[in-house]
């Protein structure tokens, strides 16, 4: 029997930390291949090369160096490039993760092709369709043949859009690569030493959202926001290439009395960074779960988020919220197997 090929499309930071374990799991087990297929949208060298040394991934096959430009321009450009690809390998199944423009064009370059898509993260929502990222989730959801839901709302969510074929409840990936790589980011790591930063004594910072960074009031918001609620410790901000973009063309200067601007780190530092952090400040998804994994109170810069969980539970809360609710464990998230079983219900599936 020949083997089961699964063409994974991978292209933002959230997605390389979510396709570690799996990736290596997949590579693990007999009957699997594996083609990766790296669209580019992330290509600063810390946001994107890093992680195939920091997380072990093995190279991509295929770096279609697709990145800027508005939505619609960088997701055609990836429909059309991931077409060909999918043309030329006819894979069995196309596995995307998440919510990014690279998730929308291979989940669509697929359905067209009539090859089953797989979608790891499934049913998250927002409720806001302001926001790409819930445009990209609700239609990739939409054209998926297997859905991997991180929690029972994610489930929920599709049974309510009518989606309950091929779903299932696995727990969180990146849950999986937290549990492996904290330990070799304590061992390792001497960003703190670098940076002459104590535990407990900054919080840790991300900005890039299009909500955040589309006006200088934005962005000003954003900043002021976090200087006024860091109850007087230095505010640590590895920058975006996208808000460093924008502080540029609107003649901002991010960093300023409160707030230090570093690069964007490797993802081993940006462990050891938040795990240290007395707060974390943020409008990503991801790292409103990674602040929960590492014990660590997180404000979210949005307001709304779709890592509900994270603020039900008390470790987050929205920046239009006073306070936290009170403080228990998510056991949703899982116990760090989540990898293993998507391997196992992909076989299953495919028998």
């Amino acid at each position: 029997m020949s083997n089961l090929r699964i063409a994974t499309i991978i292209g933002a930071r959230p997605q390389f930390v979510k396709a570690a374990p799996l990736s290596l799991e997949i590579a693990n087990t007999a009957g699997i291949e594996e083609i990766s297929i790296h669209t580019g949208q992330h290509y600063d060298a810390n946001m994107s090369d890093v992680f195939f040394s920091d997380l072990a991934l093995p190279r991509p096959a295929y770096n279609l160096g697709i990145s800027g430009g508005s939505h619609g321009k960088m997701t055609g450009e990836m429909l059309a490039a991931i077409e060909t690809i999918l043309t030329e390998q006819a894979p069995d199944a196309v596995l995307v993760y998440g919510d990014t423009n690279s998730t929308l064009a291979g989940g669509l370059a697929a359905a067209k092709l009539n090859i089953p898509v797989i979608h790891v993260e499934a049913g998250l929502r927002s409720f806001n369709r302001k926001m790409p990222e819930e445009i990209n989730r609700v239609m990739v959801d939409h054209v998926s043949a297997l859905l991997f839901c991180p929690t029972s709302t994610s489930v929920e969510n599709l049974a309510r859009e009518g989606i309950t074929k091929g779903v299932h409840q696995v727990g969180d990936l990146m849950f999986d690569a937290t549990l492996t790589l904290t330990p070799i980011a304590e061992e390792q790591s001497k960003l703190l030493e670098e940076l002459d930063l104590s535990p407990s004594g900054y919080c840790a910072a991300t900005l890039h959202r299009a909500d955040n960074t589309a006006s200088p009031e934005a962005i000003e918001k954003a900043l002021r926001y976090m200087v006024q609620h860091s109850d007087g410790k230095e505010v640590v901000i590895p920058l975006h290439p996208r808000t460093r973009h924008a502080a540029e063309r609107f003649n901002i200067s991010v960093e300023r009395d409160g707030i230090r601007v570093v690069e964007p780190l490797g993802y081993i530092d940006m462990i050891k960074l938040a795990k240290n952090a007395a707060l974390i400040f943020t409008d990503s998804g991801g790292l409103q779960k990674e602040a929960y994994f590492h014990g660590v109170p997180c404000v979210t810069l949005r307001s709304e988020t779709e890592w509900i969980e994270t603020v039900t539970s008390g470790w987050n809360r929205l920046w239009s919220e006073g306070s936290y609710a009170p403080r228990t464990d998510i056991a949703e998230y899982g116990d760090g197997s989540s990898a293993k079983t998507i391997v196992n219900i992909i076989k299953d599936w495919s028998a």
